[in-house]
């Protein structure tokens, strides 16, 4: 009973609804009856009346009704409320007993089945005992009546029935039991529902008419009584609004009652049942911040209503039990769709309620009861098998004096409260709330009150030898207080870990918490520490560690029975810890020299290793892994040296490693992935510390950022300042330097389509054989792809490029070159098109270097650039004139014209014209002459013309148009020659009007010269 006593009684709990009693229903054997049951029970849905159904035979024996009380002039009442009143008219006294009965209208057998329906309700009505209780009749028939006043004869026998059975008009029904029973049913629950409102009507009003009689002298407790019942019964008429009234009503009441020890309890216990109802009520109504006011009014009226000193860990239960039941009612409305908010929501008041828990346990091992024995006779046998009265107590109910009937009753009842209580498991109550406010939290985002409670729930675990749930829990949150550097919080949970993991001999997690208790975030005093350390020390040889101060006698006896079965059941003796997420007593960084290395330069690491223990600690061995496993052999520290491998406490070591890479890797990243120090030895334990990548810990990054924010750090070459180093996880390997001496020479701007000439000089500055030298020359890529089109480049310009001539010549083989060799080569590159481009000249050889000792043959390469412009060399135009030198629109059949072609040069070089002529032309030339334009020679801007006498031959199939050829011109700069072709194209006879178009475009010929087209087309 101590553990059941503060739970609220469902009946309290529960919504109230009306309670209608069904008589005549035979759901076992008559499938109609089980029919109708089923939409009455099944299914109910929030739309239909709130009323409890519940089918009982027609000669159920109802609770008796008390005789009525006249006068209240000597009563005085023995308590507040009775633990069954609620109950009663929930599920046992009912505002409608229905009476359902087979008979239809034209039953031939009426009379009898009158008579013997008459009788059941009669019986009915004698079982309940002169109570208030409605009764109906439902007659169950299987016609659909015809509508009211067609049939006369159920009229007819609807009174004599209703006069048979004593019953009004009002409270007989007919259901038909058709394929509509579903809304025959809803109508008959409506009718129902209005009967039972004007029951609880009544019993409100009787309630109510008891006001008068009532003194405030001796009958307070009636008042509170009274006020109670019109609330539940208003509840029970669904009247929300009228029953929260006198639940307010009845909760000023019960705070004006006289409370002294003996009925201290009674009157907390009803003003929490009244509160509940109060504050689930506002939240029903859509009020919470009324329902919050109430409840913290009832906490501040309450919180100091201990009573006797000796149960007073029974106000702390109570205490929580208040707190829980509003949490639980804050949920549900927010379940329902009431919005919390992270400052107010339902977790702070299961966190109160686990406070109180925590001081109900606290007050409980106060208490001195060693060696107290149970009473003999049990004062809290109760012969009734329960309490009539809430909150009293067993050997006293209904005593209402402030004194105690009987003095040693009195103190054997409360000894057997308080050893009642030393049997409730307080751990496994405080770990379910603070588990219900630990997802409450959470669910609103509140990181830091989950973590503490679950702190506390670590410690209930702890304090239930419960120590797997306890070590799992406080490991989890220890990453958070590592992390925000809550170092007083982080050691005393340490500790708390540190007990759970002797007292379960795992043997890991003890060297794990040891380390962390002994490094730099630990708050812990030096003797505390120089203890860990010999306990960590006897670990690591193997042998059992002296028990923590704070564990109890037989607890400590249990750890070490379990440590020694441990070390004989012959497990492994290697441990490997990954301290990355730790705050360990050794502290590790790691570093390249560098951020990057040539291939033929020795590669250096450093490794830093501090102690934060007490005394000096050694370490077997010091290991880096890299990314490439074939450098790790280089970088292992395994000497016999026991001073190399001693760590004096606060002093930083400095351990160098080197290695030289291999050609393979170059352009790749080498990187630290892990640095491992083994502590102990082979003929004890061997814990192995691994820090991932280049060491640092859970603290690292905070501590370096705090070491930036100061004004002054040392130099860490010098005084290896333990804040001021940096970690370098990772290194570059890049070719090694080429030793050679690239030229490019030549004359820019290049010209369209002539083969521009680039000189390219390489000379050897190594002092040994550069082997396989290549080059790599053209257009570079990554460009305008069109310009890999109109751009050729080649070796020989003895022949003329075409289209398949490439823009980048690959691995050109240019042989060995000495020491101080030099090489020239000449590389030719043709541009179709005018623009600038990006030319690519890439040198690769090898060499063999000894490095360290080491001869390695590395690959060396080196590029050159050059950016080029494309300019035209000249513009050509051409105009055609009559003989009289007069511009031509058209031209006539046989009559000689002239055409008059001109020549500028926009190149910033002299251009010879060495000759020029027509070709492929479509009109007779009149005149064989030789042609003009011979060896002249062009400065910037300078024009050259040339004329020429054609006529037009007659056209065949009366074409107008006839093509004037190629105008051809060859041209040099330097020794470079290029050519143009001008074409012409598109004339016409005297019969078509022409307008010259000019279009220009450049072609390569097999002999290298470029053409320039014209055309003439019509208007």
């Amino acid at each position: 009973m101590a553990g059941l006593q503060w739970e609220l009684p469902p009946e309290l709990c529960c919504r109230p609804m009306a309670f209608v009693a069904l008589t005549g229903l035979d759901v076992v054997y008559n499938a109609v009856h089980r029919a109708i049951w089923d939409v009455f029970s099944a299914n109910r849905r929030t739309d239909r009346v709130p009323i409890s159904f519940k089918i009982l035979p027609g000669d159920h024996e109802y609770p008796k009704c008390r005789t009525k009380r006249t006068s209240y002039e000597w009563y005085i009442p023995k308590g507040i409320l009775k633990t069954s009143w609620m109950n009663k008219h929930l599920n046992e006294v009912p505002a409608l007993v229905v009476v359902f009965y087979e008979l239809d209208w034209d039953d031939p057998q009426w009379k009898e089945k009158q008579s013997e329906c008459a009788t059941k309700v009669e019986i009915v009505r004698s079982s309940l005992q002169s109570r208030n209780t409605k009764v109906a009749v439902v007659l169950i028939q299987k016609k659909t009546p015809l509508p009211p006043g067609e049939d006369l004869v159920a009229s007819e026998r609807a009174a004599a029935i209703c006069h048979a059975c004593d019953l009004s008009g009002k409270s007989l029904f007919v259901l038909p039991h058709t394929d509509h029973l579903v809304g025959y049913i809803i109508r008959l629950e409506n009718a129902f529902y209005e009967h039972a409102q004007t029951y609880y009507y009544n019993e409100i009003r009787r309630v109510k008419s008891h006001k008068e009689f009532l003194n405030k002298t001796t009958h307070q407790l009636l008042f509170v009584r009274h006020q109670f019942k019109i609330a539940f019964f208003s509840e029970l008429k669904q009247d929300t609004q009228n029953a929260l009234k006198h639940y307010r009503t009845a909760y000023s009441l019960v705070h004006e009652l006289r409370a002294h020890e003996s009925n201290m309890l009674e009157i907390k216990t009803l003003a929490g049942f009244i509160n509940y109802k109060v504050c689930r009520l506002c939240f029903q109504h859509n009020t919470p911040l009324d329902a919050i006011s109430q409840f913290r009014k009832h906490i501040d009226l309450c919180k100091k209503k201990i009573g006797s000193a000796e149960l007073a860990f029974e106000h702390a239960a109570w205490m929580a039990k208040q707190f829980q039941s509003f949490g639980e009612l804050f949920d549900d409305a927010i379940k329902l769709g009431l919005a919390a908010i992270q400052t107010q929501n339902p977790g702070f008041y299961y966190q109160q309620a686990a406070y109180y828990s925590q001081e109900r346990k606290r007050l409980v091992l106060q208490l001195s009861q060693a060696g107290a024995i149970y009473p003999s006779s049990d004062p809290m046998d109760m012969p009734n098998g329960g309490l009539d009265y809430y909150g009293q107590r067993p050997w006293r109910q209904g005593h209402q004096s402030i004194d105690p009937p009987d003095l040693d009753k009195e103190r054997k009842g409360i000894l057997a409260l308080q050893l009642n209580e030393r049997g409730i498991p307080h751990s496994e109550l405080i770990i379910t709330l603070l588990s219900n406010a630990v997802a409450q939290f959470k669910k609103y985002k509140c990181p830091r009150m989950k973590s503490h409670l679950m702190v506390q729930m670590g410690e209930e675990y702890y304090h239930a030898q419960d120590y797997a749930k306890a070590l799992k829990l406080l490991d989890y949150v220890m990453c958070d207080y590592r992390t925000e550097r809550w170092c007083g919080i982080q050691t005393a949970i340490l500790t708390t870990a540190l007990q759970c993991a002797y007292l379960m001999a795992s043997v890991k997690d003890y060297i794990i918490f040891c380390m962390e208790l002994l490094g730099r975030a630990s708050t812990l005093k030096e003797e505390q520490k120089s203890r860990i350390e010999q306990n960590l020390m006897q670990v690591l040889k193997n042998k059992i560690p002296d028990p923590e101060p704070q564990c109890d006698q037989f607890s400590a006896n249990a750890g070490r029975s379990l440590w020694n079965q441990c070390m004989g059941s012959g497990g492994s003796n290697e441990f490997i810890i990954d301290v990355q997420d730790y705050i360990p007593f050794i502290q590790c960084k790691a570093k390249f020299r560098s951020p990057s290395f040539h291939v033929d330069e020795v590669i250096r690491l450093q490794v830093f290793v501090r102690a934060d223990c007490p005394h000096p600690v050694s370490f077997t061995k010091l290991a880096v892994s890299l990314s490439n496993q074939e450098y790790n052999q280089w970088c292992v520290l395994e000497t016999s040296s026991q001073e190399c491998k001693t760590l004096l406490p606060g002093k930083t070591k400095c351990y160098n490693f080197s290695f030289v890479a291999k050609t393979t890797d170059v352009g790749k990243k080498i990187e630290m992935t892990s640095v491992e120090i083994m502590l102990g030895s082979g003929s004890g334990r061997c814990v192995f510390l691994r820090w991932r990548g280049a060491g640092g810990d859970a603290a690292t990054t905070h501590e370096f950022l705090q070491s930036n924010r100061s004004s002054y750090c040392r130099d860490p070459e010098e005084d290896l300042d333990w804040d001021c180093l940096t970690i370098l996880q990772n290194t570059m390997i890049i070719s090694r330097v080429p030793k050679i001496y690239v030229e490019l020479s030549h004359q820019p701007p290049a010209l369209s389509n002539e083969m521009y000439c680039i000189h390219f000089t390489v000379q050897s500055l190594e002092e040994a054989v550069a082997k396989d030298v290549k080059l790599t020359a053209g257009l570079k890529p990554g460009q305008d792809a069109n310009l890999s089109q109109t751009t050729h480049v080649m070796l020989d310009n003895s022949k003329a490029c075409d289209d398949t001539t490439p823009p980048l010549l690959p691995d050109i083989l240019l042989g060995n070159l000495k020491p101080g060799e030099k090489l020239n080569r000449c590389v030719y590159v043709t541009c179709l098109t005018t623009g600038p481009r990006l030319f690519l000249f890439h040198i690769a050889y090898s060499i063999d270097v000894t490095v360290d000792g080491q001869q390695i043959v590395c690959k060396c390469q080196k590029d050159e650039t050059v950016t080029i412009e494309t300019l035209v060399p000249f513009e050509v135009s051409a105009s055609f004139l009559s003989t009289k030198f007069e511009p031509l629109e058209q031209i006539a059949v046989d009559i000689p014209f002239l055409m008059l072609t001109e020549v500028q040069s926009s190149s910033p070089w002299p251009l010879l014209l060495a000759s020029s002529s027509l070709q492929n032309i479509g009109i007779t030339n009149t005149q064989h002459h030789e042609f003009q334009l011979q060896d002249v020679i062009l400065q910037k801007d300078e024009c050259a013309s040339e004329c020429f006498c054609l006529r037009c031959p007659p056209l065949a199939n009366n074409n107008n148009a006839v093509a004037t050829g190629q105008y051809l011109i060859s041209w040099r700069r330097n020794t470079h020659y290029s050519g143009w072709v001008f074409k012409l194209d598109g004339t016409s006879d005297s019969r078509t009007r022409l307008h010259p178009q000019l279009g220009l475009w450049y072609q390569s010929s097999r002999e290298g010269l470029d053409s320039l087209p014209l055309w003439s087309c019509p208007r």
